[in-house]
């Protein structure tokens, strides 16, 4: 019955080990999606500020 005993043990710690490392990779999956999206935000503010210096510097050779 102890051998019994000691293995569920095994298992149930064992189980929360793991939902403990899930726990911590979710975070850290979601930490870098917000890090994902800022940059992303980033770059498309910084593509419309390249395109409008591109314009601008068509319009003075146009003048």
């Amino acid at each position: 019955m102890f051998g019994l005993t000691g293995r569920l043990w095994t298992a149930l710690t064992a189980i929360i080990k793991l939902e403990d490392k899930v726990t911590r990779q979710s975070e850290a999956i979601r930490q870098q999606q917000a890090k994902i999206e800022n940059l992303t935000e980033r770059m498309i503010r910084l593509e419309t500020l390249l395109e409008v210096v591109i314009r601008s510097s068509e319009f003075k050779r146009l003048n």
